[in-house]
């Protein structure tokens, strides 16, 4: 396959084409990022593009869906296609976004889009976040995970190594940090680096809930 990626240097979102060979059709994965370095790809490896799949339709990755749409007269998916030599496995994935999916294509890579990130898991509800990304944990650890924004990982080393991942496989207890979120006591249950560097957590409230919330809203310390 042929793998083409940009990625905006504000929001850090990732947009992608995969190619079945040069010379053979390819699909783009969203569209939130600069699309120069795409069509770089599709003009150098004589693609033809046959689709837009969309992970998930928050602004940062659509941004110039209507743009790649018309411009090569393709529909946006959000299903299973095959195409050429391409077989693309649709994984509905709520959580991060109601309207959330996984793309896997020819059992080789998956378009985890803002469900699982290298070392992070996308915000939202924290128990439908984890069945979602336990969905894809399950796929075979030699895929590679190109997500919604920024580094490439693979689902063998976010199994091991995702701090949400061990802690929700039961192979690493809470943090057990006292903290505050949005000026309410918690427990820090979880906490990883993020994309942004900012961090993202996982947290207990008092009620009992867990939530999953940007790293900027914990008091710690």
């Amino acid at each position: 396959m042929v793998v083409g990626r940009s990625m905006h240097d504000r929001f850090l979102s990732n947009a992608y084409v995969v190619g079945d060979e040069p010379g053979g059709v390819a699909v783009f994965v969203d569209s939130g990022a600069p699309l120069e370095p795409l069509l770089e790809v599709v003009e150098r490896e004589r693609l033809t593009p046959t689709h837009i799949l969309r992970t998930h339709s928050h602004g940062d990755h659509v941004e110039h869906e209507r743009e790649l749409s018309g411009r090569f007269g393709i529909p946006v998916v959000t299903g299973d296609v095959v195409t050429g030599g391409l077989t693309v496995r649709a994984i509905p994935l709520p959580g991060h976004s109601d309207d959330g999916v996984a793309f896997v294509v020819n059992d080789e890579i998956v378009f985890s889009g803002d469900v699982l990130f290298k070392d992070a898991v996308g915000g939202g509800p924290a128990d439908v976040c984890r069945d979602s990304v336990m969905q894809l944990i399950a796929l075979d650890p030699a895929i590679r995970v190109l997500p919604g924004h920024t580094d490439e990982t693979t689902v063998g080393r976010e199994r091991d190594e995702n701090p949400f991942v061990t802690y929700w496989r039961g192979e690493a207890p809470s943090l057990g940090e006292p903290v505050r979120v949005g000026g309410d006591e918690a427990e820090l249950v979880v906490w990883s680096p993020d994309y942004d560097g900012k961090g993202k957590a996982l947290v207990r409230l008092a009620d009992g809930r867990e939530a999953i919330v940007g790293g900027s809203r914990v008091e710690r310390g």
